[in-house]
């Protein structure tokens, strides 16, 4: 007695096949494309858009004919490079930068290496309480910028800063912090204040992450905490501190709202004393959106310039060093 040869469900009236590996193959390739598909439209959509807007912007500027009055009058022409060498000639954009240059000369090395330190002193094992410092020496960068800005400021004004009733009551002087050249040291102890703990995480991963073996065949060898610090972990973590470095580039060439939140409380911060205040001014102030286009792209491009050129060199040092 024979039995009928059960067919698979739903395979009547059609061959059972399974997929082809061409088809599977096809599909494999075509997931990564898929997983990058919502990056690249937020990409495009909010970073290469602006960037070609404002790159076309800054390559136009408006004609005014008469007195700019009724419709017509303002239209739009093609403008080349005049914006691009109004700019780099504009005495006020470049004032800026020097500015930007002495402020970032203060904050990065304080910052770096206060987050370095801090990230060492966190990495030894007589540390006490290390969760709740870490949290401590963090928590000042998850406050915003401008409210930073504001504790910090009233904390300069001498009318309401406990620190200058202090200073009365001991007979000490009583310095300005908000006028000439200590309004650096004000700028500069707001972004180091901010920026510290968030550079010390990131060192203190990497501190982690070196394998515990290492400091004991050190210790085997007779070398100090000192010595471990200096010849094992800060040469261990330079890639974290080139990332930082990095970023700390970055957020110096683009501070704009330490400076402009203080502007209110003191007559020696002006519109334009940062590069993106001058922007600021031109675009919404002054109404030249075209000239704050390409004083916005010259930025982006000192700062790309600088950002690669730095990494370039670190990497082209790293490189030297595994060679030898």
């Amino acid at each position: 007695m024979t039995t009928a040869r059960r067919e698979p469900y739903g395979a009547e009236g059609a061959p059972y096949a399974l997929p082809s590996r061409t088809t599977a193959r096809e599909r494999a390739r075509s997931a990564p494309y898929l997983f990058l598909l919502p990056a690249t439209v937020l990409f495009v959509l909010f970073f290469a858009l602006p960037m070609g807007y404002a790159i076309w912007l800054s390559l136009h500027k408006v004609q005014v004919k008469g007195l700019g009055l009724g419709s017509g009058a303002r239209t739009e022409i093609w403008a080349g490079l005049e914006n691009y060498t109004d700019a780099l000639t504009d005495s006020e954009l470049l004032d800026g930068a020097l500015r930007v240059l002495g402020y970032g000369a203060i904050v990065i090395p304080v910052m770096l290496g206060l987050a370095l330190l801090f990230a060492l002193m966190l990495d030894t094992d007589k540390v006490r309480l290390a969760p709740v410092t870490r949290l401590a020496i963090f928590l000042p960068y998850a406050i915003p910028g401008v409210v930073a800005a504001l504790l910090w400021g009233f904390l300069y004004l001498p009318d309401v800063s406990p620190f200058y009733f202090v200073l009365d009551k001991l007979g000490m002087p009583q310095p300005n912090l908000l006028d000439g050249g200590p309004l650096y040291l004000a700028l500069s102890n707001i972004a180091v204040w901010g920026g510290t703990g968030f550079n010390m995480i990131v060192i203190y991963t990497s501190l982690r992450a070196i394998p515990a073996e290492v400091y004991e065949a050190a210790k085997l060898d007779g070398a100090s905490p000192l010595q471990i610090a200096l010849r094992i972990k800060i040469p261990m973590v330079a890639p974290s501190l080139i990332l930082t470095f990095f970023f700390s580039i970055i957020a110096t060439l683009q501070v704009f709202s330490e400076p402009t939140t203080l502007k209110p409380l003191t007559n020696s911060v002006s519109t334009t004393w940062s590069p993106l205040m001058k922007v600021y001014r031109d675009a919404f102030g002054a109404g030249d959106i075209h000239a704050a286009a390409a004083e916005a792209v010259i930025i982006a491009l000192v700062t790309l310039v600088l950002s690669f050129g730095f990494l370039r060199a670190a990497n082209s040092r790293t490189k030297q060093g595994e060679a030898r």
